[in-house]
């Protein structure tokens, strides 16, 4: 569960109040006590459906009762961005402090993967790497300032869940981060085509930061060099490339199944 940073927060991701739709997206926003909760709204499918987990997620992130305001599906949907899968529940909260970069190496463990994004500007793809961040532990994403999506609706949802759980870290200079990492003790692993070795050769089990570029460009070529070792997914099939939130998922499996090995 993200929590507040203990050194001074930079503020919060914009000024307006977001709205988060989807089951997942919701309860996990709703357990998380960092999240200033405003408004519940539900159909009263979704309140019959889903009353259990309202109630308990609500607890765990120290609420009490959530009195959830009845909406019918058309009202949500005029809430949401247009063809976005609401399944009857929304919730407008307040954007989460983000975090420094210090605060994440801070807080990272001597076995710890960060996933760092080169310009990785589709929401449902920073959402996915997310959700895959979260499924095997890492201890955060870093994405730039510019050339990076919004931490909007859209993001958590295809995140399901995940914004809440993993420190999404936005950075001015990426080079710099990287710099910053090293000086942490991290081994900066960048996925490239032409990488020197697969990734799957190469030892993640300590503090590892896997680097992926943009969908179509890759790698910008300066943080290419800031990389202390250019790694592949090797893909014997007719395709040649992995989507990057497909990257990005095998390789905190491979980070993950490193250091279950390790005793």
């Amino acid at each position: 569960m993200r929590s507040r940073p203990s050194s001074p927060p930079r503020g919060p991701r914009g000024h307006e109040s977001q709205l988060l739709f989807g089951r997942h997206a919701v309860l996990a926003a709703l357990a998380n006590p960092a999240r200033r909760i405003e408004r519940l709204y539900v159909t009263a499918e979704a309140a019959q459906r889903l009353g259990g987990e309202i109630t308990a997620a609500a607890r765990r992130g120290g609420r009490g009762t959530v009195t959830p305001t009845p909406q019918s599906r058309e009202e949500l949907a005029r809430r949401v961005p247009d063809g976005a899968l609401h399944q009857g529940i929304v919730l407008l909260a307040a954007p989460l402090e983000e975090p420094a970069i210090e605060d994440l190496i801070a807080a990272a463990p001597e076995r710890a993967l960060v996933l760092a994004l080169d310009q990785v500007t589709d929401p449902h793809n920073v959402g996915a790497i997310l959700r895959s961040a979260a499924a095997f532990g890492a201890s955060g994403v870093i994405v730039t300032e510019r050339h990076s999506p919004a931490d909007s609706g859209v993001l958590a949802k295809a995140a399901s869940g995940a914004v809440d759980l993993v420190p999404l870290v936005r950075v001015v200079n990426l080079s710099r981060a990287l710099d910053q990492l090293k000086d942490a003790g991290f081994w900066r692993y960048g996925l490239a085509e032409a990488g020197d070795a697969p990734l799957s050769r190469i030892d993640l089990a300590g503090r590892s930061c896997v680097v992926l570029g943009a969908e179509g460009e890759g790698l910008r070529r300066l943080t290419a060099e800031r990389c202390d070792q250019l790694v592949t997914i090797p893909t014997p099939g007719a395709l040649s490339a992995l989507n990057v939130s497909n990257a990005a998922a095998i390789a905190a499996w491979e980070w993950a199944r490193r250091v279950a090995e390790r005793p």
